[in-house]
């Protein structure tokens, strides 16, 4: 497959092609590649550098409205300030004058970007748990891409495996820095934002309870995609993206080889590790969980470390217990410069240490009370849309309840051997997930099973005959064999079904397959004629010889003897027949052509 960043990709067939026209006077803009809830990605050609890029385009009803266009602003400046071979790359950014039907012009901003050729990582999960060195390797490399762009000040709060792509090389890169906020901006929340943005499936705890994020929610939600590849299914589901994230708030997750039996108890641990609630007590950072991961990769559990504080505390301030840990060694070293210290406080130190002790405990019963009595709510952003369940339905209804939820449905037609035809296959993005309203919704609709008709291979050898069977998805049957007195031996005659007839995919056809032989009958006491027309009629096809022999009476034309014996004999046979000619003696009359 070949795709490019963020959006969803668009089956090749049902690619569309745009007016051929020019960004900036350099870039040649190609068919549409990809979808996303904001902007759609096109394929396109630098003239400048004569090289393939993808073209992200904001979405025309969304290009008026400042905030999305501030939001693509930010997204282009976020991820061109990174150059790393697992992230893709952005190129170039800009806007475009364009004109609606109307004659009204407006800005519509781009953005240039590598063209990667590879598959989704949601697409190789698909198919089942990966390998467990499969699956470290690549979270090695998404953890590579995360080191880089957090030291570049960089969020990206949307990590999953609709984001990461593995190209046909097997290089890792992770794509859409949409969401991504600098650090210093984390402030943030996802409850601030117009639209619930991602999947629950991939929140972190503090992204569903709407508090502020850094580094270590993309450690956690990588935590959750390495979790899924072991797994082959995510840690947390729910009939609604609510009850997923609340799931992320307040249960613990799963053990992954409980699913897989092939995941070793150190990737337990690695991942229970990850997907810690406090994200003080995860990962505090790339580089510390993907050593963890090579450690884990050879059998050994890796033990657990303090923070490394000479990067942590840059990005998240230094831990409260080291800030408590640093007053007190303070405090010890001045009361070891001087004995003779005069206490000038009119109550003792404990009293302030127990009423600080006390406090802290009213916040943690707080914080607990809190969590245990969070109820899950189905309140959504009034701009996000859940994407409903339509499997099963025709394309009207799902129409219907797409329009109804301010989203754009589009039809694709995709062949299914078990749903039925004009019946809805699946959505993308699929149902549950939260997208902003005005998202383009695809619909498959299902056109019944693909029919295929029987190829003629009559007069193929069996061998050839079978493979061409396979090659139109058909099954061979049963093989029988018949006398022939023209096909070769080992060809076809027959099919059953016959030629052309149209079948489903994996029908079963038989073959009918010459052995080489024919039915060689009794023509003595025959006349001579009578018996040379049967030898010689095409369902047997032999050649014959006539001679004459003497001492057997009157002159006759009846056979009296034939060289072979009834029973079966090689197609293309010759016979000679003998008739009595009335003399004392034998003379054989010379051989009579067949036919």
């Amino acid at each position: 497959m070949v795709t490019s960043t963020g959006p969803t990709q668009l089956p090749s067939e049902a690619a569309a092609e745009p007016p051929r026209r020019l960004l900036a006077g350099r870039y040649q803009i190609g068919a549409l590649i990809g979808r996303g809830g904001m902007a759609d990605v096109h394929m396109g050609t630098d003239n400048r550098l004569g090289r393939t890029v993808a073209i992200k385009l904001l979405r025309s009803s969304l290009a008026t409205d400042p905030a999305f266009r501030m939001r693509f602003r930010q997204e282009a400046q976020a991820a061109a300030r990174m150059a790393h071979p697992t992230i893709v790359r952005v190129f170039d950014a800009g806007e475009e004058i364009v004109r609606d039907a109307n004659g009204v012009e407006s800005q519509l901003p781009f953005i240039v970007m590598e063209y990667v050729d590879g598959k989704l990582l949601k697409e190789i999960i698909a198919r089942g748990p990966l390998e467990p060195p499969e699956a470290t390797h690549i979270v090695e490399g998404v953890l590579t891409a995360l080191e880089y762009s957090h030291r570049a000040g960089v969020v990206h709060r949307d990590i999953k495996p609709g984001n990461i792509m593995i190209t046909r090389a097997g290089q890792v890169k992770v794509m859409d820095f949409g969401i991504a906020r600098a650090i210093s901006d984390s402030s943030a929340t996802v409850a601030q934002t117009t639209a619930v943005l991602g999947t629950a499936q991939y929140f972190s705890p503090e992204q569903a309870r709407g508090e502020s994020v850094d580094a270590r929610t993309d450690l956690y939600s990588t935590g959750v995609v390495l979790f899924e590849m072991l797994a082959g299914r995510p840690p947390f589901r729910g009939d609604t993206p609510v009850a997923v994230a609340y799931q992320h708030v307040s249960e613990a997750p799963p053990i992954a080889s409980s699913f897989n039996p092939k995941v070793s108890p150190a990737l337990d641990s690695v991942v229970a590790h990850a997907l810690a609630k406090d994200k003080t007590q995860r990962f505090q950072t790339a580089a510390e969980f993907r050593e963890d991961v090579q450690t884990a990769a050879t059998g050994k559990v890796p033990a657990r470390k303090l923070p490394q504080t000479e990067f942590t505390s840059a990005l998240f301030g230094a831990p409260p217990s080291e800030a408590l840990g640093s007053a007190n060694i303070a405090m010890k070293q001045l009361a070891a410069d001087d004995d003779t210290v005069v206490r000038t406080q009119t109550r003792p130190p404990a009293v302030w240490i127990w009423a600080g002790i006390l406090s802290v405990l009213v916040i943690v019963f707080a914080v607990v009370f809190w969590v245990v009595t969070l109820k899950p709510s189905d309140d959504l952003p009034s701009s996000s849309r859940d994407v409903p369940a339509l499997v099963g339905t025709t394309y009207a209804s799902a129409e219907r309840a797409l329009t109804d939820l301010d989203l754009l449905p589009l039809e694709k037609m995709e062949s299914s051997a078990t749903v039925p035809a004009d019946e809805v296959i699946r959505t993308d993005p699929e149902a549950g997930t939260v997208v902003s309203e005005g998202t383009s919704i695809d619909v498959y609709v299902s056109t019944g099973p693909v029919l295929n008709a029987v190829p003629n291979v009559v007069g193929l050898d069996q061998a050839v005959a079978q493979q061409t069977l396979v090659d139109s998805k058909l099954v061979v049957g049963v093989i029988t064999t018949q006398h022939s007195a023209t096909a070769a031996n080992g060809t076809v005659i027959a099919t059953d079904p016959v030629t052309a007839t149209a079948l489903t995919e994996g029908s079963t056809v038989n073959l009918i397959v010459s052995d080489g032989l024919v039915e060689m009958p009794d023509v003595r006491n025959l006349p001579l004629a009578q018996a040379r027309e049967q030898l010689e009629s095409v369902e047997l096809g032999l050649r014959v010889k006539v001679g004459r022999v003497g001492g057997c009476g009157a002159a006759s034309d009846i056979v009296q003897t034939q060289s072979l014996a009834p029973g079966t004999v090689p197609q293309n046979s010759e016979v000679t027949l003998t008739y009595c000619d009335g003399t004392g003696s034998t003379t054989p009359e010379p051989t009579t052509p067949a036919g």
